[in-house]
């Protein structure tokens, strides 16, 4: 089994979640904050996401409050945030640690173990996960959710049955 699918990860309400259930579906791993310059991104994340979940395309996001003390809140404040002020139907995982030593094992392998390597640099980082688990795309904060190399990307991975 790929290592992707091998953990578990804590959902914003509380509930553990084996990443071995999204096996089959394209996914895009994304570390969010609520109160970052690049917050506006959880508008394209919802819109891609919307348009291609029904193709069998996931986003997850991991809460992280490792870039300038930009998601301070807790899981319930977090979560009214996201369905308040951008409407996110996206799955939303509890806060964790995406850098420095108490990085979350998730996100240590993600940095460490795949062709994508490198500390994440900031919120919105992401990763893109094949229907096999595989790591096949990082992308940067900067490059925003609906930009044309992502959505060829995911629409590439969602051609491949």
């Amino acid at each position: 089994m790929p290592p992707f699918y091998t953990f578990t990860m804590k959902t914003i309400n509380g509930v553990d979640k084996s990443l071995a259930d999204y096996k089959g579906k394209v996914v895009m791993v994304v570390n969010v904050a609520s109160f970052c310059g690049y917050t506006p991104q959880y508008k394209e994340l919802e819109s891609i996401y919307k348009k291609y979940k029904d193709q069998g395309f996931v986003i997850l996001g991991f809460p992280a409050n490792d870039f300038g003390k930009q998601e301070p809140g807790s899981d319930a404040d977090i979560k009214s945030f996201c369905e308040r002020n951008y409407g996110v139907s996206f799955d939303l995982f509890s806060k964790i640690v995406v850098r420095g030593a108490n990085i979350h094992p998730l996100y240590k392998y993600l940095t460490t173990e795949t062709n994508f390597s490198g500390d994440i640099g900031w919120n919105f980082t992401k990763f893109l996960i094949d229907r096999n688990g595989n790591v096949v795309a990082r992308y940067a904060t900067k490059i925003k959710p609906d930009a044309p190399e992502v959505i060829s990307k995911i629409e590439e991975l969602l051609a491949q049955k």
